[in-house]
This record gives C-alpha cells, sequence and structure tokens, in this order.
C-alpha cells in the first residue's frame, strides 16, 4: 500500500491518496475542494480510483466530494451518519467561507 498527502482547500486540509500496489485501485481520503490538484495527483501516481473515502463532514474534509463522486462515477463510503448535520450544511458553510462546495448523501454511512 502507499499514500500520498496532498494539501486542499485554503485551510491547507490534507486530502490522502491511498492505493493498494498489486492492483493500483486507488481512494481519495477527504477531498474537501481543488478537484484539479486532486485529479491532477492521481493522474501523476498513475491509479485508478475506486472511491472517495470520507472520515467527518466539516467543510475542508467533504466539500467538494459529492462534485468529484458525481463527476467521475465514484461511490462515497462514510462518514458516520452522525455528521449528516454538517453535510446538509455545506451549501451554506461553503457561502460563508467563501469555499465552493456541496451537500450529497453518501453511498455508504460508517
Amino acid at each position: 500500500m502507499k499514500a500520498a498527502i496532498l494539501p486542499v482547500t485554503p485551510l491547507q486540509q490534507n486530502c490522502s491518496l491511498i492505493w493498494c500496489t498489486a492492483t493500483n485501485k486507488a481512494a481519495l481520503v477527504d477531498p474537501g475542494g481543488d478537484l484539479d490538484k486532486l485529479k491532477a495527483g492521481v493522474a501523476k501516481a498513475g491509479v485508478e480510483l475506486e472511491k472517495i473515502l470520507i472520515t467527518h463532514g466539516h467543510l475542508d474534509h467533504c466539500g467538494q466530494a459529492g462534485m468529484l463522486a458525481k463527476e467521475l462515477g465514484l461511490p462515497i463510503e462514510g462518514p458516520h451518519e452522525a455528521d449528516r448535520f454538517w453535510i446538509s450544511r455545506l451549501d451554506d458553510d461553503g457561502a460563508r467561507w467563501g469555499m465552493e462546495a456541496a451537500s450529497f448523501e453518501p453511498d455508504r454511512w460508517l
């Protein structure tokens, strides 16, 4: 297994790209924003994105996860359903912090 850290958003949150060296299948953990930067990181690593993993519902960790999932046709796993409140506020929180963000429904709550 390998990993790369990709700082995103004005808050410099560490999004992680993790992948299996045997299969080249990968996941992005907490893609809060800067989707072009994240897609470039995936391309540079030469891996195949399989899913998006979310640790919690704060803006900088998942603000653009739904956008990325929709664009690339990927499932979102996580966070825990207790974070539904935060995810439902992403549109408003993004506007408040001057960041593009959108609410989403994960494919699987943890």
